[in-house]
């Protein structure tokens, strides 16, 4: 079953690190953009707001957010699963969770612009 990757493709920043990841990634990853996107509110059950805030996976049904979604997205790339073993451990996860949150936060105001 593929996991669905939900990115904003209209962020710059976003839109470059996905584009690596998919260059590395097999078709276990189903990447979709969520720039004027209906269908990927409808499937995450979350706002325009809430997806543009942070990267979102769904995984086995269930959608999963922020650091959590980009370790599940680096087990599935062999390049990198590297990263998926150093920050799943814990004492690393929380520092990666709230260095991704404050980069993301600064992403999210850049692009705020983008909500209707």
């Amino acid at each position: 079953m593929s996991i669905k990757v939900f990115f904003n493709n209209s962020c710059n920043i976003c839109k470059m690190e996905i584009d690596h990841y998919k260059k590395h990634s097999d078709k276990s990853l189903n990447w979709i953009d969520i720039t004027n996107n209906e269908e990927a509110i409808s499937l995450t059950s979350k706002t325009q707001a809430e997806l543009l805030r942070r990267l979102h996976v769904i995984q086995d049904g269930q959608v999963i957010g922020g650091a959590k979604a980009f370790l599940i997205i680096w087990s599935n790339i062999p390049k990198y699963n590297f990263l998926y073993k150093v920050f799943s451990k814990k004492p690393l996860f929380v520092l990666f969770h709230y260095a991704y949150e404050i980069a993301a936060y600064f992403l999210f105001l850049k692009n705020r612009h983008q909500l209707k």
